[in-house]
């Protein structure tokens, strides 16, 4: 899902990688259409129109694979979703990293309880912290 948008996401600051899942999402919204992708995933026509303009509206990494979805050669929403977690937490332990020290290599961005509820699906991710903490994670393995 977001993490085939670069190669080497260790390489990448979180700025690039962002750029890159929305690249990735406007390319989706243009070929599904803006308006089939608002009816399928129940996102706003505002935020899908934002993506297809270039801009960075907030999206969370549930609606990110939502929109995926909408591509009938991809999977559904739910697995790209545990897929795109998964990264993280095989990054994890690849890389042998706690949150605290995720925290701490981020430089507190989030806090340690906030990336392992978030890793984990307790509460919900942002792209833009998807790639804050895709990128450290990649950085260390």
């Amino acid at each position: 899902m977001l993490r085939d948008a670069f190669e080497n996401p260790g390489e990448r600051d979180p700025e690039e990688l962002l750029a890159a899942y929305e690249s990735v999402l406007a390319e989706t919204i243009e070929e599904q259409g803006v308006g089939t992708v608002a009816e399928e995933t129940g996102v706003d026509e505002g935020t899908l129109q934002a993506l297809v303009d270039g801009d960075s509206p907030e999206v969370t990494l549930e609606e990110a694979a939502a929109i995926l979805a909408t591509d009938p050669d991809r999977p559904d929403a739910d697995f790209l979703e545990a897929d795109a977690r998964d990264v993280l937490l095989m990054g994890m332990s690849s890389a042998v990293l706690d949150v605290e020290a995720i925290q701490s290599g981020i430089d507190s961005r989030l806090e340690a309880k906030e990336i392992q509820q978030k890793v984990e699906g307790r509460h919900p991710m942002t792209i833009d912290e998807y790639a804050l903490l895709h990128g450290f994670i990649e950085s260390r393995k």
